[in-house]
């Protein structure tokens, strides 16, 4: 694997000639960015025009940047990262209290120029060696009289060679200012290493969102499919089968054994298949909201459940999704663990989050890092960057606290 690696730097080394498309697109590109450093040489080279033309590329530091990065995409395939939306540009104080704007300064008003110096240096060598490399000629074209070819007799054929060997080298001194410059664009005109990561948790953070999102409109669709599709199509055998064992009188006994038996598992089916799609989606949560699917998990709970629910802000069909489920898995896991005697739910909207208590009074020694049943209602809870908490000493009670964001 080294060999080849180096096998194929030789071959790319070799192909950077004079006239190869890698050397013209390297001198393109830093050829293209001397317009841009021309305002700071101006205040350089005339003293009067310091402070007016550092000013100017302060107030246009946004339109330099972008002019930098369409440069970088369009001549090297490199895309830069913009600021993010909603930064302060409009008044120049609030640009200045930003990093990212602080090392854009940087490089418009030191690093730019400094390179596009460089840049005219390597442009410079690119004239003087295409000049020295045809000498030879020149020479043998003037009059045989000419003074000039006097004066450079002998030293043709040096300043020839040399002007080759110098166009040789140019290839690898244009690659070398090119790289210079885009390294140097991509650590000041874009985000440094903790505002990508940044960045990218926001952008991590908003697709777990989405697929949040996704997966419980998933989980709705598959609840109105069975519940308009199989459900229905069950229920209708079930009267039929009702239908059949209430009006025929006449038939064998083992003919009316099969029908009871059919009748039966019919019904047992449509109450688990109506048990599954409330696990999927329950349909009141939807209909009547948070509150009525919450009374509803309350009354069919095993034991006495006090519930309280104030819902001053609006919160997120996901967020109420999970917070149901929450509840249900809860109580769930109280009416089989806990041994309690009742449960208080309390619901809350504060601030912005939607504040869930459930507290049992049950012999308590709950703990989320057993592998219980907790350990999933946390999991449920941080898919929505939510949090649990659990309070529960031996000999009880219990009281599990979870707060959710009332909005993705």
């Amino acid at each position: 694997m080294p060999s080849t690696t180096l096998r194929r730097a030789l071959v790319r080394s070799l192909r950077r000639h004079p006239w190869s498309p890698e050397a013209w697109r390297d001198t393109r590109f830093i050829a293209a960015g001397l317009p841009m450093a021309l305002p700071v040489w101006l205040a350089v080279t005339e003293s009067k025009l310091l402070f007016p033309m550092t000013a100017l590329v302060l107030i246009c530091t946004r339109p330099l940047t972008a002019a930098q990065r369409g440069r970088l995409r369009a001549l090297r395939g490199v895309e830069v990262s913009p600021p993010r939306p909603g930064e302060p540009w409009a008044w120049l104080p609030g640009r200045l209290l930003l990093g990212l704007t602080w090392r854009q300064s940087v490089h418009h008003l030191l690093a730019g120029p400094l390179l596009a110096a460089g840049a005219l240096v390597v442009l410079y060598a690119w004239g003087a060696g295409v000049v020295m490399a045809s000498v030879y000629g020149w020479v043998w074209l003037m009059p045989v009289g000419s003074p000039l070819r006097s004066e450079l007799a002998g030293l043709d054929v040096v300043i020839t060679v040399a002007g080759v060997l110098l166009l040789a080298v140019m290839p690898w001194l244009a690659a070398l200012a090119a790289w210079l410059e885009v390294r140097t664009a991509q650590l000041l005109l874009g985000p440094n290493r903790a505002e990508a990561l940044e960045r990218r948790v926001e952008e991590i953070a908003e697709s777990r969102a989405g697929l949040v999102d996704v997966v419980d409109a998933e989980r709705r669709r598959i609840e109105r499919d069975l519940h308009d599709g199989a459900q229905q199509r069950l229920t209708s055998l079930a009267m039929n089968l009702g239908l059949a064992r209430r009006t025929l009188k006449d038939v064998p006994p083992e003919v009316m054994q099969v029908i009871v038996d059919a009748h039966e598992e019919a019904q047992a089916a449509i109450d688990e298949l109506r048990d599954l799609v409330r696990g999927l989606h329950p349909a009141v949560l939807e209909d009547r909201g948070l509150d009525a699917a919450l009374s509803g998990i309350a009354a069919r709970a095993p034991l006495p459940v006090r519930l309280d629910v104030h819902l001053a802000e609006p919160v997120a069909p996901t967020v109420e999704a999970v917070a149901y489920f929450t509840v249900s898995e809860a109580l769930t896991n109280v009416a089989k663990h806990a041994r309690a005697q009742r449960v208080d739910l309390s619901v809350r909207t504060v601030g912005g989050w939607l504040r869930l208590v459930i507290s049992d009074d049950g012999v308590g020694g709950a703990d989320a890092s057993r592998g219980t049943g907790l350990t999933g209602l946390r999991k449920r809870a941080a898919s929505v960057d939510g949090t649990l908490s659990v309070l529960s000493p031996l000999g009880g009670p219990t009281t599990i606290t979870v707060e959710l964001p009332c909005a993705l």
